[in-house]
């Protein structure tokens, strides 16, 4: 009787896949595990830990991004300039405004593991202030929420 064998994906096994994400009205923290998910790979079957199984993540309306309570005023990202006493914070309201981008990178950086292949991860992320993006020639189908809510609902139909 032969031993059953694992599957294990190879580099080669891994076909790269695009994802267009419309980040208007959805709360922060929920779409950034999303994201994070989408990123490592762990919606698809071929999840392996040790590989880049994710997919390319494209977030367009990232400053219509919406969070809860009193976060605009209270949340503060900190960076350090180099010089003595140079910590510097900016809230998440003045983030919002400035570099919308950045609060969405942040959030998904942090759900990311912190080693060279969570840095690989968190490059297949695409984050757009607006609407357009310059990706419409490697993205194939939009994965918004609701089609996949009415992707669902056709296929129960048929």
């Amino acid at each position: 009787m032969k031993p059953v064998r694992t599957f294990t994906p190879r580099a080669s096994d891994i076909e790269a896949r695009w994802r267009v994400v419309d980040a208007s009205g959805k709360t922060l923290g929920r779409l950034a595990s999303e994201l994070s998910s989408a990123l490592q790979g762990k919606d698809t079957p071929l999840y392996a830990r040790h590989i880049n199984t994710g997919q390319y993540v494209v977030v367009i309306n990232a400053a219509k991004v919406k969070v809860t309570g009193k976060k605009q005023i209270q949340k503060l990202y900190y960076h350090h300039t180099g010089y003595h006493g140079g910590l510097k914070a900016i809230s998440l309201g003045d983030m919002l405004v400035k570099r919308p981008e950045r609060v969405i990178q942040h959030a998904v950086g942090g759900m990311l593991p912190g080693s060279k292949l969570g840095k690989s991860m968190l490059k297949r992320l695409k984050v757009y202030a607006k609407g357009d993006h310059p990706h419409q020639s490697q993205v194939s189908v939009n994965h918004n929420q609701d089609t996949k809510n009415n992707l669902q609902s056709t296929a129960g139909e048929a």
